[in-house]
């Protein structure tokens, strides 16, 4: 059995098929492609991928629509490729499932830093689950609900902690503030976005070297945030 981690790309661009397959196939990866949602789900199911590409233009079944059936039994990452940038559909496919987005057209380096990734939060989900996240100078051990930076305790609230400790579990997704907030503090306080900025902008003054550039809690402008281990990828 081949280690090569596993894209399935789906995309009703038959050029851009081929230059995925050639691209991705050269960075050593097994790719599958797939024109139409319902040959996805199909192939999706018959041989289960690390890492899911996806257009949500199809001629057959929407693509947030592939989205939400993925999601109902796989936790592979999704990143959406699409024409639509607008904040609606992004925040739509986040919440269909999708663990990024990226715009048409798009940088092939940014696509790649993009599936490493997808790739390393995919690891997470099918390996043990970690216990203790370390992120630069940060090390987040969510078992014992102790936060230490540059190996000095940090002082959270309870609520800072489940914050942090639900963004570093879901590190390198995209989510959106309705996610985060649903998560955290409940389904009833979904619209209290600005509640979300506020203790957001604690985590920053006690986490971040510099609150106003942070390297680890990164603000998706009008769709909500990510959480970055590895600043650099």
């Amino acid at each position: 059995m081949s280690t090569q981690p596993h894209i399935l790309v789906v995309d009703d661009e038959p050029q851009i098929l081929r230059a995925l397959r050639a691209i991705l196939t050269e960075k050593n990866f097994t790719v599958t492609t797939a024109s139409r949602g319902e040959e996805a789900l199909t192939l999706a199911a018959a041989n289960p991928p690390d890492v899911i590409i996806l257009d949500l233009g199809l001629p057959d079944i929407d693509g947030y629509e592939v989205c939400a059936q993925l999601r109902a039994w796989t936790q592979a990452p999704i990143i959406v490729l699409s024409v639509r940038d607008s904040e609606r559909d992004k925040v739509r496919a986040l919440d269909k499932g999708a663990d990024d987005y990226l715009t048409k057209p798009f940088g092939i380096e940014e696509l790649l830093a993009r599936v490493r990734v997808a790739l390393k939060h995919s690891v997470r989900l099918h390996g043990s689950k970690e216990v203790v996240i370390s992120a630069g100078k940060l090390v987040i051990d969510l078992a014992r609900h102790v936060v230490t930076r540059d190996g000095l305790d940090v002082k959270l609230t309870a609520t800072e902690f489940k914050l942090l400790a639900y963004m570093a579990s879901n590190a390198g997704r995209v989510l959106t503030h309705q996610t985060i907030l649903s998560n955290v503090w409940g389904p009833a306080e979904v619209d209290q976005v600005e509640y979300l900025r506020v203790y957001m902008r604690q985590l920053r003054k006690k986490l971040e070297d510099n609150p106003r550039e942070p390297k680890h809690l990164i603000t998706e402008p009008a769709v909500g945030y990510r959480f970055i281990i590895d600043p650099g990828f």
